[in-house]
């Protein structure tokens, strides 16, 4: 897809938004009552649903517990209606597989692990509709239902799928900008410290660019920890309303 078909000459994407202008964020926490945590999240038109078990003893293999921190587990999923081609595996191959090694390494350096050792917490995530910036509206969603399963955590971690057009920064991509044959990088930021968690490349981006695009991305999850602040806000109001605090 050509790039000027991306972005106008006046500077607007193919939604109508300009380059770093996030897509509407919609989300809501304490969505299952079973789970300790949960949240689902529509960031565009892609939508996803997080889950949080624990923390509780550690279940199977024994030699995984750790004496002075808790295990965190994830899990990343889609559902094989989320895409326009349906999915044969769900969860399992190989891309799966590494957003949930990639979810892992993002939380293991958000939360407070060293308060509960020799402990398990499980963390699963799935994508309902998929239209761009899947790993990080994924997230978006576990960092809320984390919030709601009261764990601690050093700060939101915030994620944004960034990528570059016509040599402009576009924050935010949906999947016709992501699959534009761009440079494109996600990243997942602990705003207050501007700790990075995680970075991802999948594609090569030249040196002279990186330090932009990582401007562009910082911004943008700071932007996202805000949307995401409010929401934790809100879902608080309503529960000391529910439980007459």
């Amino acid at each position: 897809m050509a790039g000027l078909e991306l972005l106008s000459d006046q500077g607007y994407r193919l939604d109508g938004r300009k380059a770093p202008e996030l897509r509407k964020v919609q989300a809501r926490m304490g969505v299952f009552a079973q789970a300790d945590g949960s949240a689902y999240i529509e960031q565009g038109n892609t939508k996803a649903l997080a889950v949080v078990y624990g923390p509780h003893e550690m279940r199977g293999s024994r030699s995984r517990t750790l004496h002075d921190r808790a295990v965190i587990n994830c899990q990343y999923s889609m559902a094989t209606f989320s895409t326009a081609e349906r999915k044969r595996r769900p969860h399992g191959d190989r891309k799966s597989t590494e957003m949930s090694l990639h979810l892992k390494q993002t939380f293991e350096a958000a939360v407070m692990t060293q308060l509960y050792p020799r402990s398990q917490i499980d963390i699963y995530v799935k994508v309902l509709q998929a239209d761009g910036g899947n790993y990080s509206v994924c997230v978006n969603a576990a960092t809320l239902a984390v919030i709601d399963a009261g764990i601690p955590m050093r700060d939101y971690v915030c994620a944004c799928t960034v990528g570059f057009v016509d040599e402009t920064p576009l924050a935010d991509l949906c999947f016709a900008e992501e699959s534009g044959g761009g440079s494109s990088l996600a990243l997942a930021l602990l705003p207050r410290g501007g700790q990075i968690a995680l970075l991802q490349m999948d594609a090569r981006l030249h040196q002279d660019h990186l330090e932009t695009l990582m401007e562009a991305a910082m911004t943008a999850c700071k932007g996202v920890s805000k949307v995401l602040d409010e929401v934790v806000r809100q879902h608080l109001q309503e529960v000391s309303v529910l439980t007459g605090e």
